[in-house]
């Protein structure tokens, strides 16, 4: 399993319509092969910050869904990323 997890920092006035503007990723992630879980959602103390959590069940399938990344347009937007990928090689209950 891999989880993709971090921020995006956005203008603080932008960061309501990026998340807004990103609701289609949403949705087609959630629904695309391996995807187990799939967030973006604004930070409730930082009106920059914007999180990110995904978890997916292969390379594979988080490639095939990745396919080139944001478009220009949504790349532009992000003034700065810290993301980064989790290899899991067990789970277990609380």
């Amino acid at each position: 399993m891999l989880i993709i997890a971090g921020h995006l920092i956005v203008d603080a006035a932008d960061r309501d319509r990026y998340v807004a503007d990103c609701l289609p990723v949403v949705q087609a992630a959630r629904v695309a092969g391996g995807c187990l879980d799939f967030s973006l959602t604004a930070d409730s103390l930082d009106p920059a910050r914007i999180n990110i959590y995904e978890q997916w069940e292969s390379d594979a399938e988080l490639a095939a869904f990745r396919g080139s990344g944001p478009d220009t347009d949504t790349a532009s937007r992000i003034l700065s990323a810290e993301v980064h990928k989790y290899r899991i090689s067990a789970t277990e209950p609380p």
